[in-house]
C-alpha cells in the first residue's frame, strides 16, 4: 500500500477505487505529475476513471494539505505528494523535470531582517534552476563546433 493511501486512510477519508488509483499513481519520491498525466497513468490502471474524477480528487488532496501544487515558468501545475516533509525544488529550465532537494540550512534564516520590510515571514519557496544531465548534453552537443 503506498504511504498517500496509507495517510489518506488514517484521516477517514473515503477511499473509492477511483481516488484510490489517483492517490497511488502520486506515490513515490520526485513525483510531479500533471493532471494530464495523473489522468493517463490512472486510466491505465483503472480504465473507468474520469477526467472530472481526477481533477477533483486532485484538488480534495491539496485541500487536504496531502499533496502540494508547484507551479514554475508559467508551465502546467504540477501535483507533489512529498507536501509533508519541507523541501525546495530543482527544476530543469529545458525540458522542465523536477526534482525535491533538502538544502543545507533555513531559507527563512536566509532573509536578513532589513529585507523583510515588516512583513511576518510564514515560508519560503525556494527553487533552484538549471539543466539535467539529459539537456546539459544536449546543450553542449549543439554548442559544440
Amino acid at each position: 500500500m503506498s504511504d498517500l493511501v496509507k495517510r489518506l486512510r488514517g484521516r477517514g477519508w473515503r477511499m473509492t477505487a477511483q481516488r484510490r488509483v489517483v492517490a497511488e499513481v502520486l506515490d513515490g519520491e520526485h513525483v510531479h505529475l500533471t493532471a494530464d498525466e495523473v489522468l493517463l497513468r490512472a486510466t491505465a490502471r483503472l480504465p473507468e476513471v474520469s477526467r472530472a474524477t481526477v481533477y477533483n480528487t486532485l484538488g480534495e488532496l491539496v485541500a487536504l494539505g496531502e499533496v502540494a501544487e508547484v507551479t514554475t515558468d508559467g508551465r502546467a501545475k504540477r501535483y507533489d505528494p512529498n507536501a509533508r516533509r519541507p523541501h525546495q525544488h530543482l527544476v530543469c529550465s529545458g525540458c522542465g523535470e523536477i526534482r525535491d532537494v533538502h538544502p543545507a540550512g533555513d531559507p527563512m534564516a536566509d532573509l536578513p531582517d532589513s529585507e523583510r520590510f515588516g512583513f511576518t515571514v510564514t515560508r519560503a519557496d525556494v527553487v533552484y534552476r538549471g539543466l539535467c544531465p539529459a539537456c546539459g548534453r544536449a546543450a553542449g552537443a549543439a554548442g559544440a563546433p
